[in-house]
């Protein structure tokens, strides 16, 4: 017991140092993500003991630099690189402009909810998603005056219902392959928790956005500009790569930048490096979140919890629980919600056989409640890299995730209330 609560301590670590001092000082500005995990990181190599020093950080290292990681790193450079690319040329103002000459402005929460959970659904990666729209997003907030932090929280919102209902979605294939069911049959399940959850929040979003007021004056598309934007969003939604479609868009910024004379060769580059340089800060808390949660799981932090939380398991429905609790708990120790599934998917399988549970919910389960959380983290990759592009705080977003807030509530009503009883 005492071993595993100290395996654990450096996540405690972090969250009591960032919410402690940022509460004293009273602004969540005031002290940068950056130093809360280096204070949890050092502390992590530190108290574990049983190795030597040079060990640990070894371990720490591999960490912070496997495949995974990596990945997602060079999907931050593409999309900073993107981003800044497409602001200088202009594509992302006449995007914008595009955007708001379709939407009236009472529609505008809606429908870029709707845009994103629909390129999602399509390219099944939130991630993606987030990187395509959150530019877009942030030019209409400043257009229309809307709280950047809450237009953001929108796309990363609408970009978990793709994440956790899309037939090509990693966390589907995971979660259907640790439990032996078809994505056909766990998707009619997932459907019955997801679809109710995004349209109480697209009513609400269409209530929200009755007060926006609308720009005082449009300036007309340069269509030419929208060509990026549009090609980026329709590769994503054909099943292209995200890494081939940030590139194809980054190339598309430059070759219409120069053909239209808004940047040369020059501005052009500079632009990337801007944007790669502007993902800094994300790249490092990425690499430095994973660098701790591997000593984490060295330490038996993961055992523990998986231990602790299967040991006193009665009946179905308290069955469920612990399969939705514990890929929770790991998803916050992982900030990976493929990698929580995996690590949980077998003893899930497990729990769920011993108990009756169906196989076809219990991927569900998995499935919905690793998204809810990786939705709500603010070490999580897509809302760094979502504040990344925003340029605001990771913590200012959490307030105004309205979707992944109602799809955990709705989850826990579907355990409570033995629903969809097809499967339950």
């Amino acid at each position: 017991m005492k071993k595993g609560i100290i395996a654990l301590s450096p996540i405690m670590v972090f969250i009591l140092f960032y919410l402690v001092t940022s509460i004293i000082a009273g602004d969540f500005y005031k002290i940068p993500i950056t130093v809360a995990f280096m204070v949890s990181s050092i502390y992590a190599i530190s108290i574990f003991k049983g190795m030597p020093l040079m060990q640990r950080i070894n371990s720490y290292s591999r960490g912070a630099a496997t495949e995974q990681m990596m990945l997602m790193i060079w999907i931050f450079v593409l999309a900073g690189a993107f981003a800044h690319s497409a602001k200088n040329m202009g594509s992302i103002d006449a995007t914008v402009n595009l955007a708001l000459s379709f939407l009236p402005p009472q529609m505008i929460f809606a429908g870029m909810f709707l845009a994103a959970c629909f390129i999602s659904l399509s390219i099944g990666t939130s991630v993606g998603t987030i990187a395509a729209l959150t530019p877009i997003a942030v030019g209409l907030a400043q257009e229309t005056g809307v709280d950047v932090a809450m237009m953001t929280a929108i796309i990363v919102g609408g970009s978990f219902f793709g994440d956790n209902l899309s037939f090509i979605s990693d966390t589907t294939i995971m979660a259907t392959q640790t439990q032996g069911c078809r994505l056909s049959d766990k998707f009619r399940v997932n459907a019955f928790i997801v679809v109710p959850a995004a349209l109480v929040i697209l009513v609400v979003y269409f209530f929200l956005g009755q007060d926006t007021a609308a720009p005082q004056q449009i300036p007309d598309v340069e269509w030419i500009k929208v060509i990026p934007y549009l090609t980026v969003l329709i590769t994503a939604i054909c099943g292209m790569n995200v890494m081939a479609v940030l590139t194809l868009g980054i190339v598309l910024c430059g070759i219409i930048g120069i053909i239209t004379g808004s940047m040369d060769i020059y501005g052009w580059f500079g632009a990337m490096g801007e944007g790669i340089l502007s993902m800094g800060e994300l790249i490092i808390v990425t690499m430095m979140a994973g660098g701790m949660l591997e000593l984490i799981k060295q330490q038996g932090g993961i055992d523990f919890i998986i231990k602790l939380l299967t040991r006193r398991v009665n009946g179905k429905r308290g069955a469920e629980f612990s399969i939705a609790t514990l890929v929770s708990l790991v998803d916050v120790c992982t900030a990976n919600n493929t990698v929580a599934i995996l690590t949980v998917g077998s003893i899930a399988k497990q729990i769920g056989d011993r108990y009756g549970v169906d196989n076809k919910k219990c991927a569900s389960i998995l499935d919905t409640f690793s998204c809810t959380v990786q939705g709500l983290i603010p070490y999580g990759a897509q809302i760094l890299i979502a504040a990344g592009l925003a340029s605001v705080n990771p913590v200012s977003i959490l307030p105004y995730l309205y979707y992944p807030f109602t799809l955990g509530l709705v989850a826990i009503l579907s355990i409570l209330l033995r629903y969809p009883k097809r499967f339950s």
